[in-house]
């Protein structure tokens, strides 16, 4: 299998362009011989070799994270903190592929060339490796084949850090912290030393890392929260000399001038991840079996936790107890306690126990629950149905399953002999005879045909652990040299682990996968830990499967349906879900329930002539303050009931000056009350086939209406295109000269907080005329538009703006191109025209039978007569209003939440409505629908991209020659309907 990468997804793109804009004004790269005052653009020439060069002054890079800050709408720095930009993202939304693309598209832009990766374990590095692997044929088919060399430093291999320095050409070193984190300036202890801080013959008597800090390289660190948090990392990272740092993490600890974010809310409300669902795996309270917890030993006494009769039920309560206490009658006389006396308390150091009926009870142990080993059984026996179930549902469609446990000891998985010889453990056991019952039962043979032997069975599972120098496998904490061949393994088998026909599909692993590893594939994880096994955070093990699925060509699953990854967890959903959004709190810093004064600055509305106008800093602090004078938030921004009240029945009013905001700020607190939503995995049900609706008459009339697929074209006047650039660049603020920018600032010392610096004021002076090589504007331009070279040349030459130009050319440039997107856009959706593609290229009802999908009962799901489902699956509180209304309202016939196969095409991207309905008139007249249930019914105040989307659908159903009507309704169903049918 050939994984495939998709260049363009918006999300990814947001978080390059990110990192591209804080360089805005940075001469832009021409080719790599383009000579500017006598040195290449963005290139420094150095003794040793060629590095980065910046041309922009602090000011300028701040003033550009600061505008970047406000478009992502981040916390603006007030001061930058030694060139450090933080990018946060989500496990499994690519990060890796965002900071590989960053580098092309500033190698592209600025002809920057020197770039170190720096990342905390083994784990990572290979990870990363193997990243650069497989992207590289798929980023040099987009970046015209610029050569390219990346390489993992290893100290026995320096000519490859020479060639680093010397080269012209995109350099990629990847290396690990501790490789370069052990420097000493005394001479007597140089041999301590990395060898890279070490003087060297073989590099005309310089240090190795001389060679790579005079290339004043991009440094980029992959889980900075691992590496740089200690004095000597920050040490290390500061002897590479970096041009700058950008950081890349999901659980940042130092947040320095945070330049993008995709945090976990983001990622699954946007379904960039998969969602995930709960299956908890506990035993059901009986109180049939006396129960005793040991909680706290003290001299001469015990807590223990005992089932007592209260209110003539019983309840686990904690009591203390003394030698010789007989626990039926502390129980309130429950018989299951006849004959449990104290005989024996200790508590020593070390040595806490209790002795009751001749059972010792340590502490933190429980005599009485069910088996240890009988609960790791039932949690793989669970996870193995879940499995076998996905392998039915998926395994026609080319997506294979795999599943993932992590174990607490290596010896539970695997054992060996008194020769050495290897034996499987309790763990390999259960799974094969749990497994070997599983296959056998009717509803699973189809997945296996004639597979039922016990070589067969085995090789669907397998562990990966690292191992001693007997060749034994052995535990470790997943950062030692003994983990380098298993990472290599189960890296370089990343690949042949996604194709059907490799057996393996369950992988067992101790620390090794708990960092720098997970597989798109992975649907089932099961965590199997006694209480004395190492604590993984559940946000660690879901991030091993979180990535989006892929089919056996490589390419990604977009259905949702699909990407569902299911947790086997061994305490109740309502702890697993607490306990990992306070971990989501504690790791990233989102506050659930919280509103901060920054959160509202780039929402935005469109104006009449399609700019997106937003709220911006100064605006989002007085709504912050509205927000608290009106009692919706407490002095420390926590949301308050009253606030949910009126946003769920519409009476949440803003005053006059935020009224065009409106929409989207009522979004945006919404979504900040709404916790992570995570399904109950055991209240789940198959969706069924409404058969008598598909089948009836009303239904195939409506979707006779919509069924039709299209083709588009553009079709524009190019004169008209550049009249409304020339009067815009026209009527632009004038461009000056670069001018000195003067920044004062106060600096105040605290004993809590040290030395801080305030600016006092700031100020421009006197214009820079230097004299400067102006570039080839109409071939920069080309490039980033596509457009012919006559058809710019007529904009500039029309607008009579060249002495802009002149006086600051990159400022000209970066204006003009955005101008031109701008109007190309808007003349793409105001030109495009539909044509029905005539034929049998339609969508299908048939197409409704293949569609499998589950309902998590009170969660997503309304139950349904009149639609093609017994229940419809909605994502939002919006789209369940109006699923309820439908099924509520008698004008309605039948209606259909349009599956997400069902895409209409456009310039734009593909687009999905929400609904297609079919209302009835005083018993006679049909009407029918497409809806788009956003949160407001007025156009110009969603996002452009959005807009135009509508816009083209609105076209495609104009040429199927329908009288549908396409709108955006407000959040009241009712109202629609009542427009609708009057």
């Amino acid at each position: 299998m050939k994984l495939q990468f998709i260049s363009n997804l918006p999300y990814q793109d947001s978080a390059v362009n990110s990192i591209v804009n804080i360089f805005k004004g940075q001469s832009t790269k021409q080719s790599n011989f383009t000579v500017h005052s006598g040195e290449l653009f963005g290139v420094l020439q150095t003794e040793l070799g060629i590095g980065n060069r910046l041309d922009l002054t602090y000011e300028e890079v701040l003033k550009n994270v600061q505008q970047v800050q406000m478009n992502n709408n981040l916390p603006r720095s007030e001061k930058l903190e030694g060139m450090n930009f933080t990018v946060e993202m989500e496990t499994g939304t690519g990060k890796t592929y965002v900071y590989l693309k960053s580098i092309y598209e500033l190698n592209k832009n600025y002809g920057y060339t020197k770039f170190v990766i720096v990342v905390p374990s083994v784990a990572i590095r290979e990870g990363v490796n193997k990243s650069l692997q497989i992207t590289k044929e798929h980023f040099q088919s987009i970046f015209d084949n610029v050569p390219f060399n990346y390489f993992v430093y290893d100290s026995s291999k320096l000519g490859e850090v020479r060639n680093f320095a010397t080269s012209n050409t995109i350099q990629v070193m990847i290396i690990n912290i501790d490789a370069f984190r052990k420097s000493f300036v005394d001479p007597s202890k140089e041999d301590k030393a990395n060898v890279i801080h070490r003087a060297n013959d073989k590099m005309q008597g310089y240090r190795p890392i001389e060679f790579i800090s005079q290339t004043n390289p991009i440094v980029i660190i992959d889980e900075p929260q691992s590496v740089d948090t200690t004095d000597k990392s920050k040490e290390a990272i500061a002897s590479l000399k970096p041009l700058c740092t950008l950081r890349y993490s999901a659980t940042h600890v130092d947040k320095y001038n945070m330049v993008y974010r995709l945090d976990a809310v983001d990622a699954y409300e946007n379904k960039l991840v998969k969602r995930i669902e709960v299956i908890s795996v506990k035993e059901e309270e009986s109180f049939n079996k006396p129960y005793v917890k040991l909680m706290e030993v003290a001299p001469h006494k015990a807590k223990i936790e005992i089932d007592v009769v209260d209110k003539g039920k019983p309840k686990k309560v904690a009591k203390w107890v003394t030698l010789g206490n007989d626990l039926k009658e502390i129980s309130g006389g429950r018989d299951v306690y006849e004959g449990y006396l104290v005989d024996d308390i200790s508590w020593g150091e070390g040595q806490e126990y209790i002795e009751i009926n001749g059972n010792l009870i340590y502490l933190g142990d429980v005599l009485g629950e069910v088996s240890e080993d009988e609960l790791r059984r039932h949690q793989i026996r669970k996870t193995i149905e879940q499995h076998l179930d996905k392998e039915l549902r998926l395994n026609h469609k080319g997506i294979k399953v795999l599943s993932l446990f992590f174990i607490d000891k290596v010896a539970n998985y695997r054992e060996y002999d008194s020769k050495g010889n290897p034996l499987k453990g309790k763990y390999a056991l259960i799974f094969e005879e749990e497994y070997s019952k599983l296959i056998n039962k009717p509803k699973y043979r189809t997945l296996f045909n004639d597979i039922d032997t016990l070589t067969e069975v085995e090789k669907v599972h397998d562990g990966y652990f690292a191992e001693d120098k007997k060749g034994r496998v052995k535990d470790t904490k997943g950062n030692t040299a003994a983990d380098d061949d298993v990472y290599n393994k189960i890296m370089k088998n990343k690949e042949q682990l996604l194709s059907l026909n490799e057996p393996l599909r369950f992988i067992f692993s101790h620390s090794a996968l708990r960092e720098g590893w997970d597989n798109p594939n992975v649907f089932q994880i099961c965590t199997l830990k006694d209480s004395a096994g190492t604590y993984i955070k559940r946000r660690q093990e879901i991030g091993r499967g979180l990535r989006l699925a892929v089919e056996q060509s490589g390419k990604r699953v977009e259905d949702y349906n699909v990407n569902v990854l299911t947790v086997m967890a061994n305490e109740s959903y309502e702890d697993f879900v607490r306990n990992l959004q306070t971990e989501i709190e504690e790791d990233t810093g989102v506050k659930f329930g919280v509103v901060e004064k920054h959160m509202f600055v780039s929402l935005a509305y469109g104006d009449a002539e399609g700019n997106a106008v937003p709220l911006g800093y100064e605006n989002s602090e007085k709504l912050y303050n509205f927000l608290k004078e009106n009692k919706y938030i407490n002095d420390k921004g926590k949301i308050e009931q009253k606030l949910k009240t009126d946003l769920d029945n519409n009476a949440f009013a803003l005053p006059y000056e935020f009224s065009n905001w409106q929409a989207p700020i009522a979004q945006e607190l919404k979504r900040r009350i709404d916790r992570l939503k995570i399904k109950d995995g055991s209240n789940k049900k198959k969706v069924e086939i409404n058969k008598g609706i598909l089948e009836s008459a009303c239904f195939i009339e409506l979707w006779d209406r919509i069924k039709y697929k299209t083709t588009y074209s553009i079709d524009f006047d190019s004169n008209k295109l550049i009249e409304n650039c020339t009067e815009k660049i026209k009527t632009m603020p004038v461009i000056h000269y670069p001018r000195w920018y003067t920044s004062k600032y106060g600096i105040t010392i605290h004993k809590e907080s040290g030395v801080e610096a305030n600016i006092l004021g700031e100020s421009f002076g006197d214009e820079v005329r230097d004299e400067i090589t102006l570039p080839d504007i109409i071939t920069e331009l080309q490039n980033k538009i596509n457009l012919t070279r006559k058809t710019i040349i007529d904009i500039l030459v029309k607008s009579k703006r060249l002495d802009d130009f002149k006086r600051n050319p990159q400022k000209f440039i970066d204006a003009v191109w955005d101008i031109i997107k701008r109007e190309i856009r808007l003349f793409i959706v105001d030109g495009i025209k539909y044509h029905k593609i005539e034929g049998e290229d339609f969508y299908t009802i048939e197409q409704f039978n293949n569609e499998e999908l589950l309902a998590y009962l009170k969660e997503n799901a309304v139950e349904s007569t009149k639609s093609p489902f017994n229940y419809v699956l909605y994502d939002s509180d919006i789209e369940y209003e109006f699923a309820k209304r439908f099924e509520s309202d008698e004008h309605v016939k039948v209606y259909v939440k349009l599956p997400n196969w069902f895409k209409i095409d456009t310039p734009l991207g593909s687009y999905n409505p929400d609904w297609a309905v079919l209302l009835e008139k005083d018993g006679e007249e049909k009407l029918y629908f497409v809806v788009e249930t956003k949160g407001t019914n007025i156009l110009e105040l969603l996002k452009p991209e959005e807009q135009a989307k509508i816009k083209c659908a609105k076209e495609h159903f104009k040429a199927l020659g329908t009288d549908m009507e396409f709108r955006a309704p407000e959040n009241d169903p009712s109202k629609f309907i009542r427009e609708a049918i009057s």
